[in-house]
């Protein structure tokens, strides 16, 4: 196994031990969660550099990456839904969204048609990142900052207002703890659109055979 591969095997063996230490509520969970899930991000990052640094890009690798891409976000999402970090309505659309693309791959390869990830789904997976890390270490950061700055803007029940009674009722929603939640909002509206988009590329490919019936999906060879 190369290098890269070797990566992607790791970010995918930190998945159980993340949801292990988010689900039982060790101590400092929070913390330790948060670096967990921060090292798995990064072997996102450096398997790819690798991959194309070295020139070793393989079958299994781009197998692999978006599976563990897959897992690490779902484990993520099924904690904060523990945690009342996040509502279980919104981590069931963004999963629900992940497993219906990678079913339109699947029949889109029967066909021959690959479909690629876009730009769109990159920016998803930006916000999904970006939203974890402040629901996992926002209220931490929000506490630190309250105490060394005394700044409401941190410890602040005027955002709890908002946010308060939708998640958790005892909730206090500082800043980033706050910040999460909208930016969950963001990954949300970003996986619906770019499930919209990958259905459309389907649609263009593969529409017309589907509709004259023709093609394997349809249980009929192209000669039939």
């Amino acid at each position: 196994m190369n290098l890269p591969n070797t990566l992607t095997a790791i970010r995918i063996l930190m998945v159980p031990a993340l949801v292990v230490v988010l689900m039982t509520r060790v101590p400092y969970h929070n913390i330790i969660g948060s670096v967990v899930f921060w090292v798995a991000c990064i072997t996102d990052f450096y398997d790819g550099y690798f991959a194309r640094k070295l020139r070793q890009v393989t079958v299994l690798g781009k197998l692999l990456d978006p599976l563990a891409d897959k897992l690490l976000i779902s484990g993520a999402l099924l904690s904060l839904v523990e945690l009342n970090l996040t509502p279980a309505w919104m981590a069931f659309i963004i999963l629900a969204r992940e497993m219906a693309i990678t079913g339109l791959r699947g029949l889109a390869s029967e066909e021959g048609v690959t479909i690629a990830a876009d730009r769109l789904g990159k920016w998803k997976l930006g916000a999904q990142i970006a939203a974890i890390s402040c629901l996992l270490f926002g209220p931490v950061l929000d506490g630190w900052l309250y105490l060394l700055t005394k700044i409401e803007l941190f410890n602040s029940w005027s955002l709890g207002y908002f946010f308060q009674g939708k998640l958790s009722p005892d909730q206090n929603w500082g800043f980033f703890s706050s910040m999460g939640l909208v930016l969950m909002w963001v990954a949300m509206i970003l996986a619906i659109w770019s499930a919209v988009s990958y259905f459309k590329v389907f649609w263009q490919n593969l529409g017309t055979k589907l509709m004259d019936g023709r093609g394997r999906l349809t249980g009929k060879d192209e000669e039939e």
